[in-house]
């Protein structure tokens, strides 16, 4: 069974009713983010009960040494953590001389968090008696500003209901937190100073082994009825790393009193003097004042949503769930800062470490593409080329040489940093992904200059890599390619899967391709790149026999390329037939167990047709569909996506809209019971896909945007728009017709079910 306590609603997320059980999972659904820090929706007061508490700062990491039973060779030394950074959202309350805690509270009423997606805010409300009598009425919203990126921003309101309170707010910001996820129990920030004053205090303090200097801040303004009570702090406790403020208020029943607390992180990637710049950050916040900071992030989400928006009209849930995925992505990575990736939470919890996986490369560049301008999914590929020398350095570690490069399954800073053996050493489809993220990006926007600029030096060293990483097996007369994990984690140290042989010949082709047009149109980035990697002919011709000679292994009988070598071997039961009582597989069976079953997480085979969809037919792609689907399990966030992807692709919208349901509302539904987590925020760019490239059936060919647009049956229609080449292009599909509409000052051609359309600017072309 999965939850289904969010309401349904266009543009909120909504829990009403306050029940211990949802806590967790709440916080993490109602987190909010900038690109540059994030929040889990964490209570401002003192909470007695089960809660995860999280803060986060882009670009943070801690190297947590790695723990394992037995050491083998090539193991990273540390889990890069993504850290717990210290709390700056904290107000403990107390009413009539009792401690405001919602898990002790006599009763508690009219509770209801509501996640404004369209404006960036997040508000919580509820009606508490406390064990003293005491009622009172609590609003408080909170958001993360888009415009000053290092300043968040609360406003906490109560009103006593039931006669006249004393009030007491106690601000504090405290840099003793620690990691749930610490290997060793041990706390990854040393406090280096805390100071105050008059209403603002500063924490500043620095992690150990990295050197990270943040300055964590607060300024906060105490009023009643709206009108600021001038007052100062009437007592302030400091420990090493905790500095906590009281104001008392006394408020007659009826009257609202509140706190408006600005808090934040200057951190030393940005400056050198974090606390001078913390201090800037709170004059420049009180010199615009609260209402015009929450008008400037209205504004900002505003201009978001102009570009990103899809709509969906007709199914609440399905829209809810779309715009979800979107505001999530937009919180985690705006672009703006060449050094940061997106990791798979986010800014949502710590599970999985690390800010850059795969998952970047092959799901959430064509999001930020499409719904950006170029330069945003230009700063993704660059963030791999300053993180080359680590790849070849990483290689190196593993035995390769004359800089192959082996890009890291998981990094902050291009060191693998991932400890489990079937992964790090196996999964090296990774480096595929790369390469294609790299023909990905040239082949939408049209811009070759990266690709002689920095692009080509890491298509060299991953085609090295794949070079030395095959066998040649005289037993085929082919190269192979064994001892791999390819996308499906439920099968380890297999031979010869599928994607991982069909990528590596791939992308050697992709990379003499590459070369060969260099050395013809771009002679001096060339001979630059010739004098830096000593490459010459004799070597590629080496690869170009890799390539032309990988075996792919092939089923006559069921005419389908198999997943790897011993795939037939297995008892082959399909998913449908298997007992309901043992899934998810991943938390009822022994591993064992699942490396022998035929059980398929997320798209693997699959994953290749895919990437390369125009390398076969469609009836190849139906043939492979219905032999490996029935086999998923579907238990990786980022299966659903492109499984409804190729149903709507082979015309099977049912199905299709089955997996855009579970794609979109994976977290707000809880379907792999694990939200409480955090949520899955890379698998949310393969949503927007889901639309845009199943539904809507949006590709690039030859320079063009094609589109074969479909609808399921129960919307009556969606919308969504493309930059692309910086031409925004807004494509609605309804029942029975598609219109196309162009924003900018030129025509653009694109076809529509394989006939050519022209769209002029502001007019509506209808097919």
């Amino acid at each position: 069974m999965n939850q289904d306590y969010i309401k349904p609603d266009n543009w909120s997320i909504i829990d009403e009713g306050f029940d211990a059980e949802r806590v967790k999972s709440s916080e993490s659904l109602f987190s909010i983010g900038n690109g540059a820090m994030g929040q889990r929706a964490n209570f401002e007061e003192h909470y007695s009960g089960e809660t995860f508490q999280g803060s986060y700062i882009a670009g943070i990491y801690y190297p947590d040494k790695t723990k394992v039973g037995w050491w083998k060779n090539g193991y990273p030394e540390y889990f890069a953590k993504v850290l717990n950074a210290p709390n700056w959202i904290g107000i403990d309350i107390e009413i009539n001389g009792e401690v405001l805690d919602l898990a002790k509270c006599k009763e508690v009423s009219n509770y209801k968090r509501e996640l404004n997606m369209k404006e960036g805010i997040y508000n919580r409300s509820f009606k508490a008696t406390l064990q003293n009598g005491t009622q009172v009425c609590v609003n408080v919203n909170r958001f993360l500003s888009l415009d000053i990126d290092e300043l968040g921003v609360i406003n906490y309101k109560i009103t006593p209901l039931n006669g006249e309170a004393k009030i007491v707010y106690k601000p504090y910001l405290d840099a003793g937190v620690h990691n749930e996820d610490a290997n060793w129990e041990e706390k990854f920030w040393e406090p280096l100073s805390v100071s105050n004053n008059e209403n603002e205090a500063f924490v500043t303090a620095r992690t150990f082994k990295t050197h990270f200097t943040a300055t964590t801040f607060m300024q906060n303004t105490i009023l009643l009825e709206g009108n600021n009570l001038n007052i100062s702090p009437s007592n302030i406790e400091k420990t090493a790393d905790k500095i906590q403020f009281t104001y008392e208020v006394a408020v007659a029943k009826g009257q609202t009193s509140s706190i408006q607390k600005l808090g934040g992180y200057t951190v030393s990637l940005n400056h050198e003097n974090t606390q001078t710049a913390a201090e800037n950050v709170i004059i420049k916040a009180l010199q615009i004042g609260h209402a015009q900071l929450l008008e400037n992030q209205i504004q900002a989400w505003a201009k978001i949503w102009e570009m990103s928006d899809i709509t969906i009209d007709g199914d609440v849930k399905a829209q809810q769930g779309i715009r979800f995925n979107i505001f999530q992505l937009n919180q985690t990575y705006l672009g703006k800062d060449s050094r940061l990736n997106i990791g798979p939470k986010g800014f949502t919890g710590e599970k999985y470490g690390g800010s850059t996986y795969w998952d970047t490369e092959a799901y959430c560049i064509p999001f930020y593409m499409a719904t950006k301008d170029q330069q945003v999914a230009r700063n993704l590929l660059t963030y791999r080329y300053n993180q080359l020398d680590k790849a070849i350095e990483n290689a190196g570690k593993l035995g390769f040489k004359n800089g192959a490069a082996l890009y890291p399954m998981v990094t902050m800073n291009g060191e693998e940093c991932h400890n489990e053996w079937e992964i790090t050493f196996e999964e090296i489809h990774r480096n595929g992904a790369i390469a294609f993220a790299i023909f990905n990006y040239y082949r939408f926007t049209g811009d070759y200059s990266y690709i002689p600029e920095k692009g080509l030096e890491v298509l060299i060293g991953i085609a090295r890599f794949w070079h030395q990483r095959a066998t040649y097996s005289t037993y085929r007369n082919q190269y192979v390619i064994l001892g791999v994990t390819g996308p499906n984690e439920y099968e380890n140290n297999v031979n010869n899967n599928f994607y991982t042989n069909y990528l590596a010949k791939w992308c050697i082709d992709y990379a003499v391709e590459q070369i060969n047009k260099v050395e013809k149109e771009y002679a001096s980035d060339y001979a630059r790149i010739m004098s830096k990697v000593y490459l010459d002919n004799a070597e590629i011709a080496h690869w170009k026999a890799v390539a032309d000679n990988m075996y792919f292994p092939y089923s006559e009988e069921q005419d389908v390329y198999l997943q790897q070598d011993g795939f037939l071997d297995k008892e082959l039961i399909k998913v449908h037939d298997l007992d309901k009582s043992q899934r998810p597989i991943n938390q009822k069976w022994s591993w064992d167990r699942i490396l022998r079953s035929p059980y398929i997480k997320q798209a693997d085979t699959l994953q290749g047709f895919y990437f390369f969809e125009d390398h076969f037919s469609k009836e190849q792609l139906e043939k492979h569909f219905d032999f490996y689907e029935p086999f998923t399990v579907h238990e990786s966030s980022l299966s659903p996506c492109v499984h409804s992807i190729q149903a709507a692709t082979l015309g099977r919208m049912e199905q299709a809209y089955t997996f855009y349901l579970r794609t979109s509302r994976l977290d707000l539904d809880d379907y792999n019971k694990e939200v409480e987590e955090g949520c899955h925020i890379t698998s949310m760019a393969g949503t927007w896909m889901s639309i845009v490239e199943g539904f809507g059936g949006m590709r690039v060919k030859n320079d063009m945007l094609h589109f074969e647009p479909k609808i399921p049956k129960e919307w009556e229609g969606y919308s969504f728009k493309i930059n692309f080449r910086n031409q925004i292009l807004k494509i609605a599909v309804q029942q029975n017709e598609t219109t196309f509409s162009l924003e900018g000052d030129k025509e653009i051609k694109v076809f529509a079910n394989g006939k050519e359309v022209l769209v002029e600017p502001n007019s509506l072309v209808t097919v």
